[in-house]
């Protein structure tokens, strides 16, 4: 179960698609095949849950769902946990995070499902800098970012960002920069999407 060790005031959002050959992982298929690489996306979310539930109360989590809104791992998850379910609307990476971000209330975080570098403890201390900054990220080694959390939700933010590229980070501090946001990036993070991502995550289990 869910330890409710951090303050009722930050909520976190988890985007994640279901499990499904094919469509989860595809960066891994090429090495893998759908099916390993479905198998290593349902790996990974199980993963995302024990440390997000290790770190938030329950109550403050929300799984936020793609592809199949009834697989059976979001059930499983959602029962084992305690933790709500709440389908994806259509959109662009950008719009269903700042939908997440809206429906969970200020302020809040976002998460994805394959970033083995996050903790509870990194978690918390992400949501703890939302006490002093208006905006939290955790920059990505690829050049994206692992986690986003501010205080208000601004749709600007997510606004003209090339999703899926090394510049999305340094494109969303700048548009940080433009809202007159105090940023703060507590720790550089590292996800998997490639089979030496794969192995470096294996190497630290």
């Amino acid at each position: 179960m869910c330890a409710e060790r951090l303050t009722d005031e930050v909520a976190l959002a988890i985007l994640a698609k279901a499990p499904i050959p094919g469509r989860a992982k595809t960066r891994l298929i090429p090495a893998l095949g759908p099916e390993e690489a479905a198998r290593v996306h349902a790996q990974l979310l199980r993963h995302t849950l024990e440390v997000t539930c290790a770190g938030f109360p329950r109550e403050r989590i929300t799984l936020w769902t793609a592809l199949d809104h009834a697989h059976p791992l979001f059930l499983e998850l959602a029962e084992r946990h305690g933790i709500a379910l709440s389908p994806q609307p259509e959109g662009n990476l950008g719009e269903r995070m700042h939908h997440a971000l809206v429906q969970a209330g200020e302020p809040a975080l976002v998460i994805g499902s394959d970033c083995p570098a996050l903790s509870p403890g990194l978690l918390r201390i992400c949501a703890e800098a939302l006490g002093e900054h208006d905006a939290v990220c955790l920059p990505a080694e690829d050049g994206g970012y692992g986690l986003i959390g501010v205080r208000q939700p601004d749709p600007r933010l997510f606004d003209d960002i090339p999703w899926g590229t090394e510049s999305v980070m340094a494109r969303t501090r700048q548009r940080i920069a433009e809202l007159g946001w105090r940023l703060a990036c507590p720790a550089t993070v590292w996800d998997v999407d490639r089979p030496e991502d794969l192995r470096r995550w294996q190497q630290s289990t």
